[in-house]
């Protein structure tokens, strides 16, 4: 996925270690961890948005919900569903901010596997309280903590698999991104069924059991993983073996490069979370769900499950594209694929104006356009996410790597901060020209990424 060389020295897995299709047994383990984790994060995002604009909103629930009315007069008492974009686009970023805090902590003091488990039981206690709607933002912000604890320090350890050079690095990043999309998949069509048809509080319990199950295949899978980085540190630290060394200029110039890169990447972000906000809401709201024109309304829900579909449907064909080119020697480099994934995203959001434009009246929308979205939009992801998460274990020190993921999930945050503020305009100006705002932040990001794709290069495949 990278022509970087700068690649991160890893302990890695013994030679003898058991390996399933070519890969050690320990990547499918954080693979299903990761799977479980998601399906809890996107099962219960799926609802978030319509819960709170249809059920949350009500003034007789509303005044039951702790802090609802503090919020309310905080962000000036705007409408129940900008009050809604605000509180989804706040969450979704700070679930994105603590990761840097949780990968200190890793890094730092406790170490990866300690961490893990910790926002593991966090986070489930946060989805099970969910279901009591009085507990609705201390809910909220236990799943926050949980997150920054569990995520950074998951990506990391699969990194850790692979000894320096691996070859095969790229494509475990690969895999672990179909665990996190099937988890994506399933979770809308659970959850947000249980919600939307049995009542919003099944939705969010079968949630808290999704990241149960995650827990649980992690901790029994510990003995298949690499060696915990802190432990293994202080380790060598006691045996004479290595000292404390500061981090040199080419290690600074990386994480220079890494920096900038993740500053552009805060835009790819609020365009991209739209999904679970406005989109949520055109397609719940604006979207003719009858489907083959049937009397059967499919449940808006339902289509946050298609991004994830596609991720599976168009990953193979990437990854052999790129193979194919890295075999010819001509393989797009990182910067530039995220370039490209930032065009694609961009034409998402052109269907999305041609769709606005066919609204009249009390006439809905065609399913086909919300299709043609998550097209395009899925394929702009696959060229910006996943090569970016293995862009960091590559360029970062590694006895920071944990931070610099939560440092890379901090561009997440903005992005997801951004997108909650660009949200409120959903109902102050007309669809399409939100969705030609949407694709011009889009292009305008593209455009700057190629401008600048030479020295981000040069910075972050830099040596003494």
């Amino acid at each position: 996925m990278s022509n970087f060389q700068a690649e991160l020295p890893s302990t890695g897995v013994p030679s003898a270690e058991p390996t399933l299709f070519g890969q050690p047994i320990g990547l499918y383990v954080l693979f299903f961890t990761e799977m479980w984790e998601r399906f809890s994060y996107y099962g219960m995002r799926a609802l978030l948005t319509l819960y709170m604009v249809n059920y949350l909103s009500k003034p007789e629930i509303g005044a039951g919900v702790l802090g609802y009315s503090a919020i309310q007069n905080f962000f000036g008492n705007p409408s129940a569903q900008a009050l809604s974009s605000q509180i989804y686009g706040n969450y979704t970023a700070l679930v994105y901010l603590t990761p840097f805090l949780g990968g200190i902590l890793a890094d730092r003091i406790i170490g990866q596997r300690k961490t893990v488990v910790l926002g593991g039981v966090l986070m489930a206690c946060g989805h099970f309280l969910m279901a009591i709607e009085s507990f609705f933002f201390p809910a909220l912000l236990l799943i926050i903590l949980g997150n920054g604890c569990f995520k950074p320090n998951v990506s990391t350890q699969v990194g850790g698999l692979y000894p320096q050079g691996d070859p095969r690095r790229d494509g475990a990043y690969g895999i672990f991104y179909v665990g996190i999309n099937l988890g994506a998949f399933f979770a809308p069509l659970v959850c947000g069924t249980l919600g939307q048809t049995m009542g919003w509080h099944y939705g969010f319990s079968a949630a808290g059991i999704g990241m149960v199950v995650g827990l649980i295949v992690y901790i029994a899978g510990q003995k298949y993983l690499a060696p915990d980085n802190l432990m293994e540190m202080k380790a060598n630290q006691l045996a004479g073996k290595t000292e404390k060394q500061p981090l040199t200029r080419s290690e600074w110039v990386r994480i220079g490069g890494l920096m900038a890169l993740c500053v552009l990447n805060v835009f790819f972000w609020a365009v991209y979370e739209q999904q679970g906000n406005t989109i949520a809401l055109w397609a719940d709201k604006l979207t003719d769900r009858h489907i083959f024109g049937t009397s059967w309304e499919m449940p808006s829900t339902w289509f946050q499950s298609v991004n994830p579909f596609f991720i599976f449907a168009f990953t193979p064909f990437l990854t052999l594209l790129w193979n194919q080119q890295a075999s010819r020697g001509k393989e797009t480099p990182t910067v530039n694929k995220m370039a490209l994934g930032l065009f694609f995203v961009a034409l998402s959001y052109m269907v999305m104006f041609f769709s606005a434009k066919t609204l009249t009246g009390t006439n809905l929308t065609s399913a086909w356009y919300l299709i043609g979205f998550f097209v395009f939009l899925t394929i702009g992801e696959l060229y910006v996410s996943p090569v970016g998460l293995s862009l960091v274990t590559k360029v970062s020190p590694p006895r920071i790597v944990s931070m610099m993921m939560g440092l890379w999930f901090l561009s997440v945050f903005g992005g997801n901060s951004l997108g909650g503020n660009l949200g409120t305009l959903w109902e102050k100006m007309p669809k399409e020209n939100f969705f030609l705002l949407m694709t011009g932040i889009a292009l305008a990001t593209s455009l700057a990424i190629w401008a600048f794709s030479s020295p981000l290069k040069k910075a972050m495949s830099h040596q003494d």
